[in-house]
């Protein structure tokens, strides 16, 4: 939908999303294309309209200004729990490409914060992380009658080839000749794969701020379904492309 988010969400059901993933502008990218947002009031609508156990995935990172990182990320996480959402992950999306800076380490990440209303209902966890032990047996003490000790029985686990992964994501970044035109595009391997991990096949999925439509895309050719909201009409423009 073209439009301000705020104003759509406000005439959206409650309770009627799933999964929200998106990427919102931050500090001096505020006013994005001509356009700025209110924070707060956007994050008390999205737990209004998320469902119980469903999940948003926010990424931001800080801009730095005047020899200062802002710290809006961490202030946006606090509110969020605020307003009612569980912190339920602080994940990292460590991106190949690292932004040069003059007077501290090179930047290459963002956060990826997982809020939760309640405990999340799809936790659909992806185990891609190559195990060095895989095959090898090992020797699991398994205690029973509830903790108390009183018996003990061995049992042998066999390693799995791939556990699940870890908290911090090596993605690419979005840029490609589908997003051209779009200043800061969503990774297509960052949207599918929170999307796989927080809802299940025939969940509604939402982006509050499309940009190039990344969410959409990846929520359609993973069997769920989609709203979104973008505010800038050039950027639908991307979409509809897409």
């Amino acid at each position: 939908m073209l439009g301000d988010c705020l104003n759509i969400m406000r005439k959206m059901d409650d309770g009627c999303i799933d999964l929200t993933v998106t990427s919102p502008p931050y500090d001096n990218l505020r006013k994005y294309n001509g356009y700025c947002f209110d924070f707060e009031n956007v994050a008390k609508e999205l737990y209004r309209i998320t469902k119980d156990g469903g999940v948003v995935v926010w990424v931001v990172a800080d801009a730095t200004i005047k020899g200062s990182e802002t710290g809006a990320s961490y202030r946006q996480a606090l509110w969020f729990m605020e307003c009612g959402f569980n912190l339920h992950d602080t994940m990292i999306w460590q991106k190949t490409a690292r932004i040069p800076t003059q007077d501290r380490y090179y930047n290459t990440f963002e956060f990826m914060f997982v809020f939760s209303k309640g405990k999340p209902k799809a936790m659909n966890f992806i185990c891609d992380h190559k195990n060095v032990t895989a095959g090898q047996k090992r020797r699991k003490d398994k205690c029973i009658n509830k903790g108390k000790n009183e018996k003990h029985e061995d049992m042998w686990i066999v390693s799995s080839d791939y556990s699940r992964r870890e908290n911090v994501w090596r993605i690419h970044i979005g840029a490609n000749k589908e997003t051209k035109g779009h200043p800061a595009p969503f990774p297509e391997e960052l949207a599918r794969d929170h999307i796989i991990t927080w809802s299940n096949e025939g969940d509604v999925v939402f982006d509050p701020f499309m940009g190039s439509g990344t969410t959409a895309k990846m929520a359609m050719l993973n069997g769920r379904r989609f709203v979104g909201c973008e505010i800038s009409e050039e950027y639908c423009n991307i979409i509809k492309e897409r």
